[in-house]
């Protein structure tokens, strides 16, 4: 079986040159080991991440981490491994829908989780519900039953920018059925890494 091998560099290139040129003097001997060995850590990381075993992992976990409610955008890193390796397209594209799944269905189990919260407080507070009702009357009488009324199946919108993490967190509070919900969170990622990185590698041929 073919396994992908990363190009060994060949020299310091233009980076090391560059700080060569910024720090020749006597006085700059310990930053300029430094920088070395900033560099060739940094060239290592990028020729480990290049493996196939070791890139699907950094995939899963970036994929994981951007489906929270944490900003940040896995699609770069998914068409960034596959340029590295194009024979891994669709581990790269299986493992990123996994990585994103789980991590939407952890936006769930947090809106879930809020939602029980909630219930013991207005247990212990009957009286403060007049007020969480006032602040957030428009939200629970118009978007609460329209998501409710379409159920789990909205969550194939889950993979869109901004609306579509706390989407999950929210299906979580309205204990939309769980496992419906995760099979349409899946459907909707797995289209998503499908197209946008289909997009992008035929938008930036030439990037390697």
């Amino acid at each position: 079986m073919h396994q992908f091998r990363p190009r060994k560099s060949r020299g310091a290139g233009p980076v090391s040159d560059t700080l060569g040129d910024l720090c020749s003097g006597p006085s700059c001997g310990p930053v300029s080991g430094m920088e070395a060995w900033l560099e060739s850590s940094l060239h290592w990381l990028l020729a480990e991440l290049a493996l196939p075993e070791v890139g699907l992992s950094a995939i899963f976990l970036v994929s994981l981490v951007s489906a929270t409610l944490l900003p940040m955008g896995s699609e770069p890193a998914v068409f960034g491994y596959v340029k590295l390796a194009p024979h891994m397209f669709w581990p790269a594209i299986l493992v990123a829908t996994l990585g994103n799944t789980i991590g939407g269905a952890i936006s769930y189990a947090m809106g879930a989780g809020a939602h029980k919260a909630y219930l013991r407080w207005k247990e212990k507070h009957p009286d403060g519900d007049d007020a969480r009702a006032k602040a957030g009357g428009r939200w629970h009488d118009k978007i609460q039953p329209w998501l409710q009324d379409r159920g789990p199946v909205m969550l194939l919108f889950s993979w869109l920018p901004v609306v579509g993490d706390p989407l999950c967190a929210v299906a979580g509070w309205l204990r939309l059925s769980f496992w419906p919900s995760v099979v349409f969170m899946a459907i909707g990622k797995f289209l998503r890494y499908l197209l946008m990185t289909g997009a992008l590698l035929w938008a930036f041929p030439g990037v390697a």
